[in-house]
């Protein structure tokens, strides 16, 4: 674990795994860095020097409960703090979840890296909110009241990670919709489990984007991060930069 400084002063956490060509890679909504470990190790094998962000609120990074620590789309901006700190001007992105919206509102911003994942993600989610973040917002406001949980509902999960409730709250607030995809010339894969039926627009999204790559690996929205055959995905398109 090492540490580097955001543009506003928060300190924030990352790891590195392997040797090689840089490839960043920003995981979801309230998880960590950790939850990469498995691919990354694999990826690491294949001659990457894998970097693994946790993002504001998250993990072992600054969580701060002031609202104004969470202006529009910070992560990217700790994203782009992120590769000024390493020097990087020659890397891959990739991103799962919510770190593939990270992914393309880096790219729309200007970063130029030779190719990026974007994995568990969809159309929808990425030009608006979705329903999705109103469900999140609604459990996390219910964890801040001190509403009962219930075993295996998003709040759980929440609470037996060690989530902060009132950061990861004001996270959801900073999503800015990323319109222009049409822009981004980055080769980019999405991939999608093929039972992750809330990011079903996955196919969409690559069809938008000029340089797209579609590909389905089995598994849900959870499993599919974990699944061999998304890391092979990956190996696979990055080695054809």
């Amino acid at each position: 674990m090492e540490y580097f400084r955001a543009r506003d002063g928060r300190e924030l956490a990352c790891r590195t795994l392997g040797h090689g060509r840089p490839l960043v890679l920003f995981h979801g909504f309230t998880g960590s860095g950790r939850d990469w470990l498995g691919p990354a190790a694999v990826l690491a094998e294949h001659g990457h020097r894998v970097i693994l962000p946790d993002l504001r609120g998250h993990g072992a990074s600054a969580a701060p409960h002031d609202p104004t620590a969470y202006p529009p789309d910070v992560l990217a901006d700790d994203g782009f703090a992120l590769l000024d700190h390493l020097s990087l001007d020659d890397y891959d992105l990739g991103g799962y979840s919510y770190g593939g919206r990270i992914v393309l509102r880096l790219l729309a911003r200007g970063a130029r890296p030779g190719r990026a994942v974007v994995a568990g993600q969809g159309l929808d989610a990425v030009r608006k909110a979705t329903s999705r973040t109103g469900t999140y917002h609604a459990v996390l406001t219910a964890l801040i009241d001190g509403e009962p949980v219930a075993p295996g509902s998003p709040a759980h999960w929440i609470r037996q990670g060690g989530g902060d409730p009132v950061a990861l709250r004001h996270v959801l607030g900073t999503h800015v919709p990323t319109t222009d995809l049409d822009r981004i010339t980055t080769p980019t894969l999405v991939v999608v489990g093929d039972e992750d039926d809330g990011h079903a627009s996955a196919d969409a999204l690559a069809a938008t984007l000029p340089n797209g790559r579609f590909a389905r690996v089995p598994g849900n929205h959870f499993t599919a991060m974990t699944g061999p055959e998304l890391t092979t995905a990956m190996v696979e398109f990055l080695a054809q930069a």
